[in-house]
Order: C-alpha cells, then structure tokens, then sequence
C-alpha cells in the first residue's frame, strides 16, 4: 500500500478502565499520535493509557460532550484526525479503509462508515441502529462536534464521502446499564432543551413515545433483531418519554436541578 499522511486519534474518557485498552489497541497499529483527553478518572484509565507509547495522555474537566470532544481535536498536530469513544473499537477492515483513503490525496474534508453496536449478546442492525453512518475521520479546521448534548455529531465544512469497514459499538455492559443510561442522558437532554428556551408541550408527552417505538420497532425494522429489537424499541420510546417528562419538571414545575444531572452541566 502506497505510504499515507500521519494520522491523529481523538478519544475523551472518564472512568474507561473496562474499554479504553481494546480501543486503543484497535488503533495504536495506524495512528500516528493518540490523543486521549480524560475527565479525572479515578479508575485505571491513566495508566492503561501510559502502557502505549504513541499515546498522549491529558487531563481537563468535564463540560460537556460536545465542548470536550471539539478540544480533543484541538489538541491533535496532525492534518487528519479520526475521532472515536473509547466503548467503540476499529475493524481490520475499517483500518484498511481508512489507509486507503488518506493514501488517495482525499479532495473531502471527511469520511463516514458504519457503526455497528453490540448489545445485549447480539450484533443489532436494525431499528435506526445500523448502518448509523457518521463522520469521524477528518481534516483539522474543516470539521467541529456539533448537535444537542449528550447526542453529538460532527458536521463537516466542505464535502464528505463514505468508505467500508464497521466501527464496533459496545453501547452498554447489559439491558441494566442501557437504563441507566437512558435515565442520566434524558436528564442532560431535558435540562439542555431548557436552557435553550424550550417549553413543556402536553401533546410531545403523548405522541412522541408511541412515535419513536412505531419509528424504530417497525418502519426501521426493529423487529427483526427478535427480542433485543422489541426491548430496545421499547426503550427508546421510554427515554424519549422521560426527556419530556423532565423538561415538564424543569419548565411548569420550576424545578431547579434534575438530581442526576452531571455536575459539569451549569
């Protein structure tokens, strides 16, 4: 294979003792430097990370998912970044890919390939959960973490293609932490929505749950991952209630904090 420009990787952590190992390794064979940009773990997450020689390893608090990953990127020296979560994990296939395309002289300032996630003792590719196509390779100064926190994006300023290869997701350890999850970002959803004007509407409290399990159970064809698609459609709609349910807290009960909220939300 023709020779490619350096490669920076971008990850943020906090407490990944369990992820971050199998994730750097995914990417220590390619990446040129590894930017991992920790919220003070108090877990092993430091050392494992000290274990790799190409990895750089920095500390800043918390502000944010949005906030934190756009200065991980700032921290990168080289012209092309992949930016990946440390519960997430490079295929040989995607490697390859990636190698290809930055071989190639790109004319894009981005790259999109699938992410595939695990849960629940299956692959799940269905329900809106794969492809799940998004940009996580690109240049430096042509592409910034954008969205609604904690549900970030990348958005891309020039054009973007689509390469192979799946980017492994390991969401959740089980079913147990999905709720717990769900309950910790529809907390951080509610309070962001609030802080940008938005008001409690009754009828979004009604429609919108029922919505999102018919969207993702059956016109994204959730059932089709059996069981695991039923729960995790119910799920979804679940979360999506309790997202309205706590901006009604916050907007027509004046309820001050959520009592979950992470302390880095202000």
């Amino acid at each position: 294979m023709e020779s490619f420009p350096p490669l920076s990787v971008a990850i943020i952590t906090f407490n990944e003792e369990n992820n971050i190992r199998d994730c750097l390794e995914s990417v220590a064979g390619f990446a040129d430097e590894i930017i991992v940009l920790d919220s003070f773990s108090s877990d092993n997450t430091e050392k494992i990370c000290k274990e790799f020689d190409n990895v750089k390893f920095t500390q800043h608090a918390f502000d944010g998912h949005i906030t934190q990953k756009n200065r991980a990127l700032d921290l990168c020296s080289h012209e092309w970044i992949l930016s990946i979560d440390a519960d997430e994990r490079v295929t040989p296939e995607l490697s390859e890919s990636i190698k290809e395309f930055l071989a190639s002289d790109p004319k894009a300032v981005g790259a999109k390939f699938p992410r595939l996630t695990y849960h629940m003792k299956k692959y799940i590719r269905h329900g809106g959960w794969y492809p799940n196509a998004r940009y996580r390779l690109i240049k430096k100064g042509c592409a910034k973490w954008g969205g609604e926190n904690p549900h970030d994006t990348i958005f891309l300023d020039g054009k973007g293609v689509s390469i192979r290869g799946d980017l492994i997701h390991y969401s959740f350890e089980d079913l147990s932490d999905q709720v717990e999850t769900n309950n910790k970002f529809s907390s951080i959803k509610a309070f962001t929505r609030k802080e940008k004007g938005k008001k409690f509407i009754l009828w979004r409290l009604f429609l919108k749950p029922v919505g999102k399990f018919i969207e993702t159970y059956m016109i994204k064809r959730g059932a089709l991952d059996g069981m695991q698609g039923f729960i995790i459609s119910i799920s979804a709609a679940y979360s999506t209630f309790l997202e309205e349910a706590k901006l009604y807290e916050l907007d027509r009960l004046k309820t001050e904090r959520i009592s979950n909220l992470p302390k880095s939300y202000k």
